[in-house]
């Protein structure tokens, strides 16, 4: 964080949407002894404050409906996967209308009454007229690495919330431990299609290209994933 910056005070910060942090009923005798033990709710934050906070912050935070969270760190691995995945999508795409972006580029969705911000491992942006600097609305591709602390989160709550968005045409997530894709798409009303193994293609013809797993998962130590320090 830059010298001078405020910083996050904990009411406006919420680390963990993982944990439910509500206490069992039964260890308590009465109601009124088990409320005062429940967490305070944390308050609304506005999209116009994250952003703010987001400047200031060392770390990645996303947004979901008015509170803020942080983004756990990735592994070798999870970086290697994503990497790999945008610098083949950066030469299949070169001279063409879409762009590829990773890890740090945010996403925004506002969906009926959801307002969302995420940073995805990976997102290809065909409009021409997505160019706010600070975020990205109309993805055609995205792509994330699944982990233990984020693979709930990925496969439900974003899967959900990226369906919604018009402009989106596949979601892609990407298994660490083994060579395996799970790839969702518009056209097949989102029903998930797996392709692994180190001879397996993700075909996307939505774009025109193809990725070979073999290249998505080059230099990936499987002797490290194998000690399941997977993040």
């Amino acid at each position: 964080m830059s010298a001078g910056m405020e910083q996050w005070s904990a009411t406006e910060f919420m680390p963990d949407r993982t944990i439910d942090a509500t206490p069992p009923s039964r260890y308590f005798p009465t109601m009124s002894a088990a409320l005062k033990l429940l967490p305070t709710p944390a308050p609304v934050i506005t999209w116009e404050r994250y952003l703010q906070r987001l400047a200031a912050s060392d770390v990645k935070l996303e947004y979901v409906n008015g509170q803020v969270y942080a983004m756990a760190g990735a592994s070798e691995d999870h970086n290697r996967i994503a990497g790999n995945v945008f610098g083949e999508l950066w030469q299949a795409l070169k001279g063409k209308p879409c762009e590829p972006f990773v890890a740090d580029m945010l996403l925004r969705i506002e969906s009926g009454l959801d307002k969302l911000g995420y940073f995805p491992d990976v997102m290809v942006i065909c409009d021409k007229t997505d160019r706010n600097p600070q975020h990205r609305t109309a993805p055609k591709l995205l792509v994330e690495v699944l982990s233990k602390s984020t693979r709930r989160i990925d496969t439900r709550e974003k899967l959900t919330a990226y369906q919604g968005l018009p402009s989106l045409e596949v979601y892609i997530t990407l298994e660490q431990t083994s060579m395996k894709a799970t790839i969702y798409r518009r056209s097949n009303q989102w029903w998930p299609e797996i392709v692994e193994g180190e001879a397996a293609v993700i075909t996307l013809d939505e774009l025109g290209i193809k990725l070979a797993l073999r290249d998505v998962y080059a230099r990936v130590e499987w002797s490290a994933v194998e000690s399941e320090s997977e993040a």
